[in-house]
């Protein structure tokens, strides 16, 4: 248990999770930023663990890597059918919610930036810290749960949006297998990661 003891790494507005008893292979230091949502899921009833969450943890447990989880100042609705109405407006609008807290990112060589795919691209929260953040020099892995687009273009899109930034290959896996398949989680990441050369 000692190894996925979380850590309280910083503030009260946003804080920072370590695992931090593994090395990474690379010796880089990791960071792993997300935005998960909690509530009623298509397909699943309702959860109260976010799909992305759940891998979020298994990448920073095998990598020993700090976790930072994007949390909207306006949660959103708890309701599938609420939360895809707003989800399509942002996406219309390009919108770019607040978020709580914040991560110094400055001392990071590799940032993992997992994500649900709604509509075809990441939630727009997760636009608005990347353009929050100076991304020059530092790699970008990008994740993602779905429920069959796989990354959709999200890689692309984080191209665009972090420039002078090197995105590597993401990986994506199912939402169900992230609820229903711990083993298989576990085993997807680690392939991903060893294919990084990060474990």
């Amino acid at each position: 248990m000692s190894r996925r003891e979380f850590v309280k790494m910083a503030g009260t507005a946003g804080v920072l999770l370590s695992f931090g008893k593994v090395a990474a292979a690379s010796n880089e230091k990791i960071l792993v930023v997300y935005y998960s949502r909690t509530g009623e899921e298509y397909g699943l009833g309702n959860i109260s663990k976010g799909n992305t969450a759940i891998v979020a943890e298994i990448i920073a447990k095998q990598t020993g890597g700090d976790l930072f989880e994007i949390k909207p100042v306006t949660p959103y609705p708890d309701s599938y059918e609420e939360c895809k109405t707003v989800a399509s407006r942002e996406k219309a609008t390009k919108a770019r919610p607040p978020f709580i807290g914040d991560v110094d990112i400055s001392g990071y060589d590799t940032i993992f930036v997992g994500y649900p795919i709604w509509y075809g691209d990441a939630p727009q929260i997760v636009y608005t810290f990347l353009e929050s953040h100076d991304f020059s020099g530092k790699k970008i892995v990008p994740f993602c749960t779905h429920g069959g687009s796989g990354l959709s273009s999200t890689d692309q899109n984080i191209m665009l949006t972090c420039p002078n930034a090197k995105v590597l290959q993401g990986f994506e896996l199912r939402g169900s297998v992230a609820q229903k398949n711990s083993a298989q989680v576990e085993s997807i990441v680690s392939d991903n990661l060893k294919r990084l050369g990060l474990i």
